[in-house]
């Protein structure tokens, strides 16, 4: 069974529906690939080389170059940021298959069926209120590095309007804090 495709029915005439790269005639079976790009869809471009990097079958390999090329399709042809990127769709379809024959015993011929697959990944941008439920839903579980950078900047700016503004009581507590930790250092090592 092939994964989902872009149905035609459900496209709007005049709208890209994403940034493609295809892989055609490689010699490797349909059925090699569908289960890796079935962990592949609908992910985030870096989780989905992530994922694809931890696999150790030859078909994540290929399928990580032709994700590579839709996500340099996307940022060339259409100025899309690689991280506003998801695996829209992927699937791999059968190539025509090439049939060779074998010889065997007593003057007879056994069919060798080399199977073939046409690779094909498709990548969009989330939409804005995508992009804001995502980056909400990562902030709210604490693994988004994005909220982990927002939250360490303004930190940082909070520490540099402490400085700026001169506050005396934050320096001279800053101080005496560190004098503290010297004495006490101090302290420890004559003993």
């Amino acid at each position: 069974m092939t994964g989902p495709k872009l149905n035609e029915a459900h496209r709007v005439a005049g709208e890209k529906s994403g940034s493609k790269a295809q892989l055609r005639w490689v010699r490797m079976s349909a059925s090699k690939f569908r289960p890796v790009l079935n962990q592949v869809r609908g992910l985030d471009v870096p989780s989905a080389r992530a994922v694809l990097s931890l696999h150790s079958v030859e078909a994540a390999k290929i399928v990580t170059k032709v994700l590579n090329s839709a996500v340099a399709n996307a940022t060339h042809n259409d100025q899309l940021e690689e991280e506003a990127l998801y695996v829209k769709a992927c699937f791999a379809d059968e190539s025509p298959t090439i049939k060779r024959f074998r010889p065997r015993a007593r003057g007879r011929a056994n069919t060798r069926l080399r199977r073939g697959a046409h690779v094909t990944v498709v990548v969009a941008a989330y939409s804005a209120d995508e992009q804001q439920a995502r980056e909400a839903i990562a902030a709210a579980s604490g693994r988004s590095d994005k909220a982990d950078r927002r939250r360490r900047v303004a930190a940082s700016k909070a520490r540099a309007a402490a400085e700026s503004t001169g506050d005396a009581a934050t320096e001279s507590a800053t101080d005496s804090a560190s004098d503290a930790a010297a004495e006490t250092a101090s302290n420890e090592e004559t003993k």
